[in-house]
């Protein structure tokens, strides 16, 4: 086995764990969304106590996405062709955006919750 083959495996292992670990991310955000929009649900009917909780599942679906994007660097990080860029560049303008779309949405909901906390 020659060290480029070496790196190329260490590199595919490393790409694994990296996705994985933004899959659970992701994966460990909606359940949690998801039994707190249940129990709060039920105890409160009201739209506002939906807000946090939109919150915090922006926050793992935002962290998730940038474990994604790590994942898709390091599989170009040995050796990659010119179609490999070009896929990475694609990849990273996408879920770069959906980053800032969804970071931008997360400061909306955190000033409207905070403009709502000083009028209580």
């Amino acid at each position: 086995m020659d060290v480029d083959e070496v790196l190329r495996q260490g590199d595919q292992v490393l790409v694994a764990v990296v996705e994985v670990a933004g899959a659970l991310i992701i994966f460990a955000g909606a359940v949690w969304a998801a039994v707190r929009f249940l129990v709060e649900g039920l105890r409160h009917r009201t739209a506002a106590v939906f807000t946090p909780i939109r919150l915090s599942l922006g926050r793992f679906l935002t962290l998730g996405l940038e474990f994604q994007l790590a994942a898709d660097i390091l599989r170009t990080a040995v050796s990659p062709t010119f179609d490999q860029i070009g896929q990475l560049a694609a990849i990273a303008t996408i879920r770069t955006a959906l980053n800032y779309f969804l970071g931008r949405e997360i400061g909306q909901e955190q000033r409207q919750v905070g403009e709502e906390a000083r009028r209580s």
